[in-house]
């Protein structure tokens, strides 16, 4: 389980990355066209929406890994540490139904209905669906790292190092 974790940990990281510069580059682009040549393109406020999106629902995945989350941790340190173990299984079984019912479930079933119904989006008219798709995969990589953060959990109960706590990557100040 910790070689597939650095894995997803690496696409995940370099795939946020490419969002990021090709977001960069559209509102440049956005800036560009609208005060220099005086005339805005039409495509790139909404490319720069579905990246936002993209880069949101992947971003805060990968936060959860890297333990970022202000609410799971500010107030679960303050605990002892059998409460603060609890307390974590709790958070992390929470965001576990969270993905299942609301990511898994009600994004893949967005994602059904909007490409069954063939709504297009309004500059690129391509099926919107295919935006929608990030709400199942950010809950697929929202669960697996749930689960990883249970097992590291457990593992620290029962006294022994965690091999995915070693290779959690740590955010860079």
């Amino acid at each position: 389980m910790q070689k597939l974790t650095r894995i997803v940990d690496a696409i995940l990281s370099w795939f946020l990355v490419a969002l990021m510069v090709a977001m960069v580059a559209t509102v440049s682009w956005q800036v560009a066209t609208r005060y220099l040549l005086n005339s805005p393109s039409s495509y790139t406020e909404e490319l720069a929406s579905y990246l936002l999106i993209w880069i949101s629902l992947l971003g805060a995945a990968y936060a959860l890994r890297l333990q970022a989350h202000l609410g799971i941790d500010i107030l679960v340190r303050r605990f002892r540490r059998r409460r603060r173990r609890a307390a974590q299984r709790f958070a992390y079984g929470t965001i576990i139904v969270f993905s299942l019912v609301g990511l898994i479930f009600g994004g893949g079933w967005l994602v059904y209905v909007t490409l069954d119904l063939n709504q297009l989006s309004a500059a690129f008219q391509f099926p919107i669906g295919y935006v929608y798709t990030v709400l199942p995969l950010s809950g697929l990589i929202t669960l697996y790292y749930s689960v990883v953060a249970l097992r590291e959990i457990q593992g620290e109960k029962s006294g022994e190092a965690s091999d995915e706590e070693a290779s959690c990557p740590q955010p860079v100040a």
